[in-house]
C-alpha cells in the first residue's frame, strides 16, 4: 500500500536524522539517491520529505536541497520524534527537560482536578490505579498503560480544553518516562502508594493536597530514572532495552 511505502520511508528518515546519521546543517542526500537506497519513488520522497518538514526535522529551499535542522527546532511533541529518540537513545538532558515539564504542567493540572473533577472522572481515574494495582502484583495487564491511563484521566479531570489537548500529544512523552521509571527493581509496586495520595486528595477535593502529591510523585519518577541511568554508567537509555527488561 502506498500509504506503508510512504509511512516506511518517513520512518527510516527520520529514525536516521533524530540518531545523528544527519547532523544538523547536513543536506539530505538528493532525491535520486534516496530513490534508489530505499526503492521507492520521486513521489514517496517529496512526501515524505513533507512529513518531515512538519515535524520540524528539516527545511528546504531554492538550491539548498533538504538540510537537517537543529534539535531546538524538532517538533518535540510530535509521537515519532519521539520514538525515534527513544530508539535511538534518551540521553540525561532529554530526561531532564521531560521531568522539568512535568514538573511545571502536572501539579497545576492536578490542582484544578482536585476543584473540577466529577463522579465520572474520579470513576475512571479509580478504575485506571485498580488495573495499575493488579499489573503490579502480578494479576495481568500492561502497568505502563495503565500508569499512561491515571495521568491522562487526571489531566482531563482538570476540565480546562487547553490542557485536555495538550494531554494528547503529551502522551508519549509520558509513556516514555514511564518505560524507563517502572524498569527499576519492583518501581510499579513501591509507586502505587504515591498514586494513591495523588487520587485521595483529588477525591477530597483538596487542591493543595494533590499538587503536594503529584510533585512527590514526579520526585520518585525522577529518581528511578537517575537510578536506570547510574545503572548504565549514564550512557543514553534505549527504548528497545527498556521494553525487553519490562517484559
Amino acid at each position: 500500500m502506498i500509504k506503508n511505502v510512504h509511512g516506511n520511508t518517513v520512518d527510516h528518515l527520520g529514525a536516521a536524522i533524530v540518531a545523528g546519521q544527519y547532523a544538523a546543517g547536513a543536506v539530505v542526500p538528493p532525491e535520486p539517491m534516496l530513490c534508489e537506497e530505499l526503492g521507492v519513488s520521486r513521489t514517496v520522497v517529496r512526501e515524505a520529505v513533507k512529513s518531515l518538514i512538519a515535524k520540524g526535522l528539516v527545511s528546504t529551499g531554492p538550491k539548498v536541497g533538504t538540510r537537517v535542522l537543529s534539535e531546538d527546532q524538532w517538533n518535540w511533541f510530535d509521537p515519532d520524534v519521539i520514538a525515534w529518540k527513544s530508539k535511538a537513545g534518551l540521553t540525561r538532558d532529554f530526561l531532564r527537560d521531560l521531568q522539568d515539564l512535568r514538573r511545571v504542567m502536572e501539579p497545576a493540572a492536578v490542582r484544578l482536578a482536585a476543584e473540577r473533577a466529577t463522579h465520572e472522572d474520579l470513576a475512571e481515574i479509580e478504575a485506571a490505579f485498580e488495573s495499575m494495582r493488579s499489573a503490579a502484583e502480578g494479576g495481568g495487564g500492561d502497568y505502563v498503560a495503565c500508569d499512561l491511563r491515571f495521568h491522562q484521566g487526571l489531566l482531563r479531570a482538570s476540565h480546562n480544553r487547553m490542557i485536555v489537548q495538550m494531554s494528547k500529544v503529551l502522551s508519549a512523552l509520558l509513556r516514555t518516562s514511564f518505560e524507563i521509571s517502572t524498569t527499576r527493581e519492583d518501581g510499579p509496586r513501591h509507586s502505587l502508594p504515591l498514586h494513591r495520595a495523588v487520587l485521595d486528595a483529588v477525591i477530597a477535593h483538596n487542591p493543595a493536597a494533590a499538587e503536594q502529591a503529584i510533585l512527590v510523585l514526579i520526585a520518585g519518577a525522577n529518581e528511578d530514572i537517575e537510578d536506570v541511568l547510574a545503572s548504565r554508567g549514564g550512557d543514553p537509555v534505549a527504548r528497545a532495552t527498556v521494553l525487553l527488561k519490562a517484559a
